[in-house]
């Protein structure tokens, strides 16, 4: 009781007419941290539900703990095999440094050691992006003079999410900044986007630094190894080759293979959907909707054949667990507010997105990796469905009351 008394006497001063009015945002922000929100409704209609966008974006939050999890555990995996096993050419870094100065082992056997170390990337990179991200939230929302939203708390996570570990920070403060302004704030804010925010922050440093992004490159984050990913590997020379450089399908569907900071790990990704699905954060139809649309495509595909293309042989199966394909499925392409609003919408934006992944792997040579930019292109097109879905249902209508 004491806590909530701290903040009713401060609430005066951050109030319209107070001495700070205009950092109000930032007092609700961390108010709301403790408590729930004493904003009621003073016009109709009054709706009562125990789901606000506080308690939403928590879930969200939940449901990548697994990918937070296995993105240490498996980045400190990873480098250290590299730093035991491959020799590389510089064992030094102040990572490296602080390990040994607390006398952490560069272990791979070792799940702590490769916890810690992969921690040891991971945070960076996360704090650069909460404060890059969060500067600009509290920038545009005392601006406008609105709460600063939860909904960057999950756009942070994502992103952080999406990049390789060997992103230098000031990149990660770019790239965020750009998500957060262009893909959203300038739209009008959250809720108002028709783009993702996270991928769209993901997209720009895609092309702006190609060198650091690209999909065909291994991101061990240890100076002096350098390999193909296991889709550039597939692009090459077939997905058949993977096994022959010790990447197996299970490899693959746990996570312990290299890839971005939370993208690997299929089972981790599977585990949030579980979640979201239980607490109906997430839209099944547009779940259902992108794996159709991959099956079906994927498999014709492997039906036409192609004597030039080895992407043309691989089963869906496999794009399931290589590539964001498994993270952006339960992420992304269920976010609801870049998504399609209408149920028979949220079928076909899921298919279309689903099309469009195997269309890039496998007939786009210059991109590996495709499910951020079939996303992108699918949230470009979910209010262009959502119109002719509600158009349809319009003419039926019309037709019954004819009749």
């Amino acid at each position: 009781m004491a806590f909530r008394k701290f903040f009713n006497s401060l609430e005066p001063l951050f109030k319209k007419g107070g001495k700070y009015e205009k950092l109000y945002p930032i007092f609700e922000m961390v108010e709301t941290i403790f408590y729930t929100s004493n904003t009621i409704t003073k016009a109709a209609p009054h709706a009562r539900s125990f789901v606000d966008m506080k308690r939403i974006m928590t879930y969200v939050v939940i449901a990548t703990t697994p990918c937070i999890l296995w993105a240490f555990y498996n980045t400190g995996l990873q480098t250290n095999l590299a730093l035991t096993n491959l020799n590389p050419i510089d064992l030094s870094g102040w990572r490296i440094g602080l390990l040994q100065f607390i006398g952490v082992p560069l272990n791979a056997d070792s799940i702590f050691a490769n916890m810690m170390h992969g921690a040891l990337y991971f945070l960076p990179i996360y704090m650069a992006t909460l404060v890059a991200g969060g500067l600009w939230e509290v920038l545009f929302a005392t601006t406008r003079g609105h709460e600063v939203n939860e909904g960057f708390l999950v756009s942070s996570m994502l992103f952080a999410l999406t990049l390789p570990a060997t992103t230098p920070l000031w990149m990660v403060a770019l790239g965020i900044s750009f998500g957060v302004v262009v893909g959203k704030e300038v739209f009008g804010g959250t809720g108002k986007n028709f783009l993702n925010p996270a991928l769209t922050g993901r997209a720009f440093l895609y092309f702006a630094y190609p060198a650091y992004m690209s999909g065909d490159s291994v991101w061990t984050p240890v100076d002096g190894i350098s390999s193909a990913t296991s889709l550039g590997i597939s692009a090459s020379e077939g997905y058949e080759s993977l096994v022959g450089y010790g990447i197996t399908w299970s490899d693959a569907f746990f996570g312990t293979i290299q890839g971005s900071l939370g993208e690997t790990s299929t089972l981790a990704c599977i585990i949030g959907l579980c979640f979201l699905l239980a607490t109906r954060i997430a839209n099944y139809r547009m779940i259902i909707g992108c794996l159709a649309g991959m099956i079906a495509f994927s498999s014709f595909l492997n039906w036409i054949g192609s004597d030039t293309n080895p992407m043309f042989s691989m089963p869906w199966y496999w794009h399931l667990v290589i590539g964001s394909y498994a993270f952006g499925l339960v992420f992304m392409v269920t976010e609801p507010v870049s998504g399609s609003h209408t149920n028979a919408g949220r079928y076909i934006y899921g298919a279309l997105i689903g099309f469009m992944v195997i269309m890039i792997r496998v007939l786009n040579p210059a991109f590996p990796e495709g499910m951020m930019l079939a996303i992108l292109f699918g949230n470009v097109f979910a209010p262009l469905i959502d119109h002719f879905v509600v158009k349809a249902n319009i003419m039926r209508r019309r037709v019954k009351i004819n009749a």
